[in-house]
């Protein structure tokens, strides 16, 4: 894996985006030394949700047509209930995550975003956590649910709310730059494969 000052990391997102889900990694990530790509379905700017309205808006880079996964070293999934919704019915994005996971290259997902994980089938077998709505979705589909601010199985990582930020920002960092994050999941322990 690249040293974070070497990386380029793509946020996916679409309107309706948790506002400091996609604000706070992007600036840690880009404090640490990252590159980092906004990719939407659609070109212009996304508009954001923040505490029942509508916030800021950021602009794309690029759309999802276009984006290569081969040249990222990790992919980022901002929550809020639209914007992963909204989401989870384009085949592109789809596509996208599927060719991250099979890299092997770290996915993360807080907050409503594990739904995204839910569509793709990634979560079977394997521990999450998760905006606590979201638990029996993610049970449903396998997974075991842990109410902890990050969980990470392998190249997943999932974190629960805007108050774990932090922790979920440095555990993408150290996926990044060590190849494995540093918290672990007693499961992920075990088993640290791509998904398939």
């Amino acid at each position: 894996m690249p040293t974070i000052t070497e990386a380029k990391v793509l946020i996916m997102a679409t309107h309706g985006f948790e506002q400091s889900e996609l604000e706070v990694p992007r600036n840690r990530l880009e404090e640490a030394g990252a590159a980092v790509t906004i990719a939407a379905p659609e070109g212009g700017q996304i508009r954001g949700w923040e505490k029942r309205e509508w916030c800021r808006s950021v602009p794309v880079d690029i759309v999802l047509h276009d984006v290569d996964p081969s040249d990222y070293d990790a992919l980022v999934l901002p929550g809020g209930q639209m914007n992963p919704d909204t989401l989870r019915g384009n085949d592109e994005a789809l596509g996208l995550i599927r060719a991250f996971l099979r890299s092997g290259k770290p996915v993360a997902a807080i907050c409503h975003a594990p739904w995204l994980l839910v569509e793709v089938d990634a979560v079977r077998g394997r521990d999450v956590t998760s905006w606590p709505t979201v638990r029996k979705d993610l049970e449903n589909a396998g997974a075991t649910w842990i109410d902890q601010p990050v969980v990470v199985d392998g190249s997943i990582i999932t974190s629960r709310s805007p108050h774990d930020l932090e922790a979920f920002s440095a555990a993408i960092i150290d996926a990044i730059e060590l190849g494995q994050p540093k918290i672990l999941s007693p499961v992920a322990e075990r088993r640290v494969t791509p998904v398939e």
